[in-house]
């Protein structure tokens, strides 16, 4: 049986406007871009769990209005996010039209595996890794069950070396390697693997050791992106993962929060094992912007007094910050767009990324606003873009905060307002004595 795993990728805002703006604005959608642009490590994983003699190949669809020929295979995985799942369910139609078997996952089918099953064979909820090998079974034996859910939780212990091997080394300049998976904290808005898993687990260090071995046997010199949701969250075992990324011999980006800023010890070891960037969920400027996001213990609240002194210690010691802020949160009104320019003309993050609060399906915040009958447009998948406005906000109006993404976009991805940023970033590194802050700015 041949398996071709499917990735849906591209991303484009569904306003025009935006749309326009993304092109003559890199920033704009820059890191959209980039996420876009990396290969599916889920389905990756997944070939690395398909025992022989099955074959197996990787694809990447990013328009399904180009597609002039269907992958040839038996079996077909498609993994999608939100915006694009129209597109998904339209390869998934036209494959079983064809005759070929189709399996659903990802964090779009989770959440809604009645809609996915529409369009498929067997639908994944949660986790794939450990029904994986359950569905290659049952399709080889044409008995597929409909829908596969996870009981517990995948050990990250156990996962394969992923199938970077399937994919075209001239193709991809980034890569990506998973050393967790969850968060401790519930943000409301967050669509990422929580929504696949209920618990934060780590990844043994010489797994990852493994994967980045795999990697650099094909890449002489990868830039990785570490494909977790909050990596130092274990303090303890960051200086042992941050210490196995540095034997790799590798530059690297992950995802983090602003707890980093206050280990020294450990912001010079990540810069020192290569690490470039780190990408912080700031939110909101504004106290009353990030209070109530995090429904545990309030703790974006909690640490919204020490936002801008971690821009400046994560900085200093060489490393550059992307700070994100979302717009249209409940707590802000029309003054965050000036107050956000303002926090970014203060600290001068290096990368700045703004989106507009996105109501994803399985989302606390998308079943929020629909009781509140808030959602504009319910079910319009292709508005999930993190561009598109598809919710009433609680204080400005929809046009508001439509004009107020544009017109605070056309500011801060100004060339004049770049160059602040990249000079203010090099005053901070050499305040901090770290002259590899000079690489980055060379590239």
């Amino acid at each position: 049986m041949h398996i071709a795993f499917i990735a849906m990728s591209g991303v484009r805002a569904h306003n025009p406007e935006l749309t326009a703006l993304g092109l003559t604005l890199p920033g704009f959608v820059e890191r959209g871009t980039a996420i876009a642009a990396l290969p599916s490590l889920s389905l990756l994983t997944l070939a690395a769990l398909t025992p022989e003699p099955h074959e197996v190949s990787y694809h990447e669809i990013a328009d399904i209005r180009e597609l002039r020929e269907l992958p040839g295979c038996d079996l077909a995985a498609i993994s999608t996010y939100s915006a694009q799942v129209g597109e998904a369910y339209e390869l998934a139609d036209r494959l079983r039209a064809s005759g070929t078997m189709v399996v659903m996952g990802g964090l779009h089918a989770t959440a809604l595996p009645d809609e996915a099953i529409r369009h498929c064979d067997a639908v994944v909820v949660g986790e794939g890794e450990p029904v994986w090998g359950r569905i290659v079974a049952d399709a080889a034996a044409g008995v597929l069950a409909g829908s596969y859910r996870a009981l517990g939780t995948f050990d990250l212990g156990l996962a394969p070396t992923p199938r970077f091997d399937l994919l075209d080394p001239d193709r991809y300049n980034r890569l990506t390697v998973q050393t967790s998976r969850g968060c401790p904290w519930r943000c409301e808005f967050c669509a990422s693997s929580t929504l696949l898993t209920s618990r934060y687990a780590m990844k043994p260090v010489d797994r990852v050791a493994a994967e980045l071995d795999a990697i650099t046997e094909l890449w002489p010199h990868p830039f990785v992106e570490l494909a977790d949701d909050n990596t130092f969250v274990n303090m303890r075992r960051s200086r042992d993962l941050v210490d196995v990324i540095g034997a790799a011999g590798v530059r690297w980006f992950t995802e983090t929060d602003v707890s980093v800023a206050t280990d020294p010890g450990l912001l010079t070891a990540m810069r020192a094992s290569g690490c470039a960037e780190v990408l912080v969920g700031f939110e909101s400027p504004t106290r009353s912007g990030v209070d109530g996001i995090e429904l545990k213990r309030n703790w974006k609240r909690t640490q919204h007094d020490r936002a801008r002194a971690a821009v400046g210690a994560i900085q200093e010691a060489g490393i550059a910050v992307n700070a994100c802020f979302v717009l249209g949160l409940d707590g802000d009104d029309e003054s965050v767009f000036a107050a956000v320019e303002e926090f970014v003309e203060e600290v001068h993050p290096f990368d700045v990324q703004i989106t507009v609060l996105t109501p994803f399906p399985g989302t606390p915040l998308y079943d929020r606003l629909l009781r509140e009958d808030r959602i504009l447009r319910p079910g319009e998948w292709e508005l999930a873009t993190l561009f598109d406005v598809n919710f009433r906000p609680a204080r400005m109006s929809v046009e508001a905060l439509e004009s107020g993404l544009v017109d605070l976009g056309s500011r801060i991805y100004s060339e004049a307002a770049t160059a602040r940023r990249r000079a203010g970033f090099k005053d901070d590194w050499r305040r901090g004595r770290h002259p590899a802050g000079k690489e980055l700015l060379a590239s």
